[in-house]
C-alpha cells in the first residue's frame, strides 16, 4: 500500500512529524553533522532532562514540552479524535509524570517513558468516553439510528481511508497512526506499546493489508471472465 498520508477530520492540525525511517544514512564529512552524533548528543539531553525532572526543576518540565509537546498533542489528537481530549490527555500526562517521576528508573529513554503515559493516558479517556455513551444511551433509550446512506458520489479518498481506519483493531489502528501518521520507528512504538518491533511490524503489515482490502475496488466479474 506504500506510506499513507492520512488527512484527519479535524481542523487545524497539527502538522505531523517528518518520519526518519530506517534507511542506510550516507557517512557525512562533516562530524558535528553526523547522525549518530546527533543521536548521542539527544540521548544525553534525555539523561539530563530526566535528572533535572527528578530534581524537582520547573524549567526541566518546560523544556520537556517544547521538546516534545506538539508531538504529544498531535499523538493524542490522532488517539482520541479531537483537540480538545487531545489537550486534556496532554495536561493529564505532565500532571502524571510530575507525580511519578520518582519512579523513572531509566530502563528506557526518558521520551518513551513519557509517551508510554501518553498512550495509556489516552487509552484510559477513551475507555472513559466509552462508558459515558454507554450511559447516555442507557438513560435515552432511543433505538439505534441508521447509518447514513454513501453518497451517490464516489467518496474522496480521505474519507474513505478514515472510516477504513475507524474499522481497524485498536491495536492495529494506533501502530498505524504511531507509524504511518505520527513518523515513530518501529524500535520506538515498541517501546511505547509495551510490545516487540517483531510485534509491531506484524500489526503494520496486518493494518495495511486490511485497509488494502477495504480501498480497492471490488473486480468485475464480467471483466474477469472475458480474459
Amino acid at each position: 500500500m506504500g506510506t499513507m498520508g492520512l488527512a484527519l477530520p479535524w481542523e487545524a492540525r497539527i502538522s505531523p512529524v517528518q518520519r526518519q525511517r530506517e534507511n542506510r544514512v550516507e557517512p557525512s564529512d562533516d562530524p558535528a553533522t553526523s547522525p549518530g552524533l546527533a543521536m548521542a548528543n539527544a540521548q544525553v539531553e534525555d539523561v539530563a532532562l530526566a535528572a533535572a525532572c527528578q530534581a524537582g526543576d520547573l524549567r526541566a518540565y518546560e523544556r520537556l514540552y517544547a521538546l516534545h509537546g506538539v508531538r504529544m498533542k498531535n499523538v493524542a489528537r490522532n488517539l482520541l479524535g479531537n483537540p480538545i481530549d487531545a489537550e486534556d490527555a496532554v495536561q493529564d500526562t505532565f500532571l502524571k509524570i510530575q507525580r511519578s517521576i520518582g519512579s523513572f528508573r531509566g530502563q528506557s529513554s526518558f521520551a518513551t517513558w513519557t509517551f508510554r503515559i501518553l498512550i495509556n493516558t489516552c487509552y484510559d479517556a477513551r475507555r472513559s468516553r466509552m462508558r459515558k455513551k454507554e450511559i447516555a444511551n442507557d438513560e435515552t433509550a432511543e433505538s439505534p439510528r441508521p447509518e447514513p446512506r454513501a453518497p451517490a458520489a464516489h467518496p474522496s479518498l480521505r474519507l474513505a481511508l478514515e472510516r477504513a481506519v475507524a474499522t481497524l483493531t485498536r491495536h492495529q489502528r494506533d501502530v498505524f497512526l504511531l507509524y504511518e501518521v505520527e513518523g515513530f520507528r518501529h524500535s520506538e512504538i515498541a517501546a511505547v506499546l509495551a510490545i516487540t518491533e517483531t510485534a509491531s511490524k506484524n500489526t503494520l503489515f496486518q493494518a495495511k493489508k486490511n485497509l488494502r482490502q477495504m480501498l480497492e475496488p471490488p473486480r468485475s466479474s464480467s471483466a474477469a471472465g472475458t480474459r
